[in-house]
Protein backbone atom coordinates (compact mmCIF):
# COMPACT_ATOMS: atom_id res chain seq x y z
CA UNK A 1 0.00 0.00 0.00
CA UNK A 2 1.44 3.46 -0.89
CA UNK A 3 1.74 6.47 1.35
CA UNK A 4 -1.04 7.92 -0.41
CA UNK A 5 -3.59 4.94 0.11
CA UNK A 6 -2.79 4.78 3.89
CA UNK A 7 -4.12 8.58 4.27
CA UNK A 8 -7.55 9.23 6.34
CA UNK A 9 -9.42 10.97 3.85
CA UNK A 10 -13.42 12.42 4.70
CA UNK A 11 -13.15 13.97 0.61
CA UNK A 12 -11.12 15.60 -2.00
CA UNK A 13 -12.54 19.20 -0.86
CA UNK A 14 -12.57 18.68 2.79
CA UNK A 15 -11.23 21.76 4.53
CA UNK A 16 -9.49 19.67 6.93
CA UNK A 17 -7.92 16.61 5.00
CA UNK A 18 -8.87 17.47 1.41
CA UNK A 19 -5.64 17.91 -0.91
CA UNK A 20 -7.66 19.44 -3.29
CA UNK A 21 -8.90 22.22 -1.26
CA UNK A 22 -5.29 24.88 -1.71
CA UNK A 23 -7.04 27.41 1.27
CA UNK A 24 -7.72 24.45 3.83
CA UNK A 25 -5.16 22.16 6.12
CA UNK A 26 -4.13 19.63 3.50
CA UNK A 27 -4.00 17.02 7.14
CA UNK A 28 -2.15 14.24 6.40
CA UNK A 29 -3.48 11.70 8.65
CA UNK A 30 -2.55 7.97 9.31
CA UNK A 31 -3.24 5.13 11.55
CA UNK A 32 -0.60 4.42 14.56
CA UNK A 33 0.10 1.22 14.78
CA UNK A 34 -0.82 0.84 18.73
CA UNK A 35 -3.97 3.09 18.20
CA UNK A 36 -5.23 5.81 17.69
CA UNK A 37 -4.02 8.34 14.01
CA UNK A 38 -1.30 10.74 13.82
CA UNK A 39 -0.14 13.28 11.12
CA UNK A 40 0.74 17.32 10.35
CA UNK A 41 0.01 19.89 8.99
CA UNK A 42 1.76 22.91 7.44
CA UNK A 43 1.04 26.38 8.47
CA UNK A 44 0.33 28.50 5.85
CA UNK A 45 0.15 32.20 5.62
CA UNK A 46 -3.83 31.90 4.96
CA UNK A 47 -3.95 30.42 8.38
CA UNK A 48 -2.74 33.09 10.32
CA UNK A 49 -4.67 34.91 13.01
CA UNK A 50 -2.22 37.06 14.86
CA UNK A 51 0.41 37.83 12.33
CA UNK A 52 3.16 35.38 11.86
CA UNK A 53 0.88 32.73 13.49
CA UNK A 54 -1.77 29.97 13.17
CA UNK A 55 -5.32 31.29 14.34
CA UNK A 56 -6.74 29.43 17.01
CA UNK A 57 -10.16 28.57 14.88
CA UNK A 58 -7.09 27.12 12.62
CA UNK A 59 -5.74 24.60 15.34
CA UNK A 60 -9.30 23.74 16.81
CA UNK A 61 -10.09 22.84 13.10
CA UNK A 62 -7.39 20.89 13.06
CA UNK A 63 -8.22 18.90 16.50
CA UNK A 64 -11.32 18.16 15.40
CA UNK A 65 -10.72 16.84 11.97
CA UNK A 66 -7.85 14.36 13.58
CA UNK A 67 -10.57 12.81 15.95
CA UNK A 68 -13.43 13.08 13.04
CA UNK A 69 -10.89 11.13 10.97
CA UNK A 70 -10.44 8.36 13.73
CA UNK A 71 -13.96 7.87 13.57
CA UNK A 72 -14.13 7.58 10.03
CA UNK A 73 -10.97 5.47 10.00
CA UNK A 74 -12.72 2.76 12.03
CA UNK A 75 -16.11 3.93 10.11
CA UNK A 76 -18.03 4.70 13.04
CA UNK A 77 -20.50 7.91 11.57
CA UNK A 78 -19.87 10.66 14.13
CA UNK A 79 -20.35 14.44 14.00
CA UNK A 80 -18.86 17.07 16.07
CA UNK A 81 -21.19 17.56 19.09
CA UNK A 82 -18.71 19.35 21.31
CA UNK A 83 -15.38 20.82 21.16
CA UNK A 84 -13.43 21.73 23.76
CA UNK A 85 -9.94 23.17 22.95
CA UNK A 86 -6.83 24.44 24.96
CA UNK A 87 -4.76 27.42 23.08
CA UNK A 88 -1.36 26.24 24.92
CA UNK A 89 1.52 28.05 22.51
CA UNK A 90 1.77 29.92 19.08
CA UNK A 91 2.09 28.16 16.30
CA UNK A 92 4.22 29.93 13.39
CA UNK A 93 3.83 30.10 9.81
CA UNK A 94 5.74 28.47 8.13
CA UNK A 95 6.02 25.51 10.01
CA UNK A 96 4.33 21.90 10.45
CA UNK A 97 2.14 21.06 13.31
CA UNK A 98 1.90 17.60 14.36
CA UNK A 99 -1.99 16.29 14.89
CA UNK A 100 -2.27 13.08 17.22
CA UNK A 101 -5.91 11.86 18.22
CA UNK A 102 -7.09 8.73 20.36
CA UNK A 103 -10.37 7.13 21.61
CA UNK A 104 -11.33 7.66 25.49
CA UNK A 105 -14.74 6.00 25.59
CA UNK A 106 -17.84 5.06 23.99
CA UNK A 107 -21.50 5.14 24.67
CA UNK A 108 -24.31 4.28 22.69
CA UNK A 109 -25.14 7.54 21.29
CA UNK A 110 -22.03 9.13 21.88
CA UNK A 111 -17.98 8.73 21.41
CA UNK A 112 -15.40 10.46 23.77
CA UNK A 113 -11.95 11.47 22.48
CA UNK A 114 -8.73 13.80 23.03
CA UNK A 115 -6.39 15.02 20.42
CA UNK A 116 -3.17 17.20 21.15
CA UNK A 117 -1.20 19.65 18.53
CA UNK A 118 2.32 19.75 18.41
CA UNK A 119 4.37 22.38 17.11
CA UNK A 120 8.33 21.38 15.55
CA UNK A 121 9.89 21.65 18.53
CA UNK A 122 8.08 19.41 20.15
CA UNK A 123 6.11 21.63 22.17
CA UNK A 124 2.68 20.94 22.92
CA UNK A 125 0.60 24.05 21.23
CA UNK A 126 -3.22 22.97 21.94
CA UNK A 127 -4.99 20.01 23.13
CA UNK A 128 -8.82 19.25 23.00
CA UNK A 129 -11.26 17.05 24.25
CA UNK A 130 -14.64 15.87 21.72
CA UNK A 131 -17.74 14.60 22.46
CA UNK A 132 -18.96 12.94 18.47
CA UNK A 133 -22.47 11.98 18.67
CA UNK A 134 -23.07 9.14 16.27
CA UNK A 135 -25.66 9.95 13.48
CA UNK A 136 -27.44 8.00 10.39
CA UNK A 137 -25.79 8.71 7.16
CA UNK A 138 -27.84 10.57 4.28
CA UNK A 139 -28.59 13.43 6.95
CA UNK A 140 -28.12 17.03 5.02
CA UNK A 141 -25.77 18.86 6.96
CA UNK A 142 -23.72 16.06 8.20
CA UNK A 143 -20.40 15.55 7.20
CA UNK A 144 -18.49 13.74 10.26
CA UNK A 145 -15.91 16.27 10.77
Amino acid sequence: MSKRDSRLVHHDLCFGCGPANLFGLQLELERRPGGGVEGRFFVKQDHQGPPGYAHGGVLAAALDEAMALLLHGEEVFAVTGRLEVDLLAPAPVGTFVRVAAELEGSEERSVLLRASAFGEAGNEVAGARGIFVRAQRGRAGADGG
